[in-house]
């Protein structure tokens, strides 16, 4: 594995964004790059009076953006969207830096929350009311209704490591599109990017105190889970995290985007060769840290070795190294201890019978590209969530028993199918326990309009700007006696 590390910038000293104001005042903390430990930047923790100085001003701002008219919306959103075109680079590189990701994928990740504002810009003049007529008896003869949305209020978001820009854009996109004020809590290990987009939401003109961009601890987190002011709680992260969250969440509406350990379907009658081309880029990209990523791939038995002999030689091909190489296909995981994770998980494996096809081997917060066969039901490289660049590969007889193997899971995101019978493919459309059913291609393909969410452990609700407004608005009618 190649890891020399490339030139960085100095690293930099944040303050976070509370009510307009950007503080650079309570404890200290460190990012570190996951590829060598190198200082990427230092900010400061907000306080438990931080907390309550951005719930109040998230309260306070609502009482403005729920009035704000759609056109001003648009043009908000719009202007955060070229905004972070304008920044790309930037962007990227503090990406790249502070997640590990590879460059190239970063770049990918900037485009994708360019495009989830764009779209939020046009939803928020879409959020549509209904002409509802009531007489279908003879007692509401001349009556009809006006059923409209209304913004809930304050939102408190919670974000994750692995798509630490594109993800704080599905919960704050749609909640400017809605009129919603937010406060967020980016993920402690990636924070720096938040701050950074908070600059071009502040510059793109939402009003002061929308937006409080408040990296802290666990204890003021859990404060304003149970704080009944803020209206929505949308978090997305691990299964345990998650429904301990929603336990203390008290009366807010809950939105969980959680974990996954997805599985592809591969039937004899696809070209095997494009599935595994297609599996490779989905079980590795950005070192499998997705929850969609591929990670239990079920082949049709008559192409397994086919299969088998074409995936491995294209994970042969990944380049493991910097994240800031440009060549990067594959950097580290996030953290040193997640890597030794995945290779205590592997190890056990083998143990209990497994073979390794390739990969397998940990450096520092490195793993190589895995590939295990021979696995077991109960094994956790089966059962639980690896969020590693490793993939599971094991044969079936009948299409029946493909999809009972992909539904014994506690998860349920999205599967990916790789058939060309339609009866099977709406079977598997009926019979999948996921959120979605990918046809023709790889769990993790995800476009940032499409309606996203599980089932089971992985979570409740849906993401994708649409159906996010949904989710951050209630419908409230007025019925209108016209006789």
């Amino acid at each position: 594995m190649n890891m020399a590390t490339a030139t960085k910038t100095p690293a930099k000293t944040w303050g976070f964004l509370l009510d307009g104001k950007w503080v650079s005042e309570g404890e200290a903390f460190e990012v570190r790059s996951p590829a060598d430990g190198t200082l990427v930047g230092s900010g400061h923790l907000a306080s438990a009076g931080d907390a309550e100085a951005a719930v109040q001003a998230a309260v306070r701002t609502f009482e403005t953006t729920r009035k704000m008219p759609a056109y001003d919306r648009q043009r908000i959103l719009r202007g955060i969207s070229e905004g972070l075109r304008q920044g790309h680079e930037a962007f990227s590189r503090i990406l790249a830096l502070e997640a590990g990701k590879p460059i190239k994928a970063t770049r990918t990740e900037v485009d994708r929350a360019i495009f989830t504002f764009a779209v939020a810009a046009e939803e928020a003049t879409r959020i549509g009311s209904e002409w509802l007529p009531l007489d279908w008896q003879p007692a509401a003869a001349g009556r009809a209704a006006i059923v409209r949305r209304f913004p809930l209020g304050p939102i408190f978001a919670i974000t994750p490591f692995n798509f630490p820009l594109n993800l704080v854009a599905h919960k704050l996109a749609p909640a400017i599109a809605a009129g919603c004020t937010m406060v967020l809590k980016p993920a402690p290990q990636t924070p720096l990017s938040s701050l950074l987009l908070a600059e071009v939401v502040e510059a793109a003109g939402w009003p002061v105190g929308g937006l409080n961009v408040l990296p802290m601890a666990i204890p003021e987190a859990e404060r304003l889970v149970g704080d009944d002011r803020l209206k929505l709680l949308t978090f997305t992260g691990s299964g345990a995290v998650g429904w301990a969250l929603k336990r203390k969440a008290g009366k807010k509406k809950v939105l969980l985007e959680l974990g996954g350990n997805a599985g592809v379907i591969v039937h004899s009658d696809w070209d095997v060769e494009d599935a595994a081309r297609r599996c490779v880029a989905g079980g590795f990209s950005y070192a499998g840290q997705s929850c969609i990523s591929v990670q239990r791939i079920y082949v049709q038995r008559s192409v397994q070795e086919r299969f088998l002999s074409a995936l491995v030689a294209g994970v042969k091909k990944l380049k493991v190294g910097d994240p800031l190489e440009e060549a990067t296909d594959v950097g580290p995981l996030i953290s040193v201890d997640a890597a030794k994770r995945a290779e205590n998980w592997i190890e056990e494996a083998i143990a209990a019978g497994a073979q390794v096809e390739t990969g397998g081997k940990r450096s520092g917060s490195y793993l190589e590209p895995t590939v295990l066969t021979n696995t077991r039901p109960e094994m956790k490289v089966i059962c639980e969530e690896v969020f590693a660049p490793l993939v599971v590969v094991e044969p079936y007889d009948n299409f029946a028993d493909a999809i009972r193997r992909v539904n014994d899971s506690p998860y349920g995101l999205q599967t990916g199918l790789f058939t060309r019978d339609a009866t099977l493919l709406f079977k598997a459309f009926e019979q999948l326990e996921v959120g979605g059913v990918i046809a023709g291609d790889i769990s993790s393909f995800r476009i940032d309009h499409m309606p996203y969410g599980g089932v089971k452990e992985s979570g409740m609700g849906r993401e994708g700007l649409r159906y996010a407004i949904e989710e951050m608005t209630e419908p409230k009618m007025l019925v209108l006696n016209l006789g």
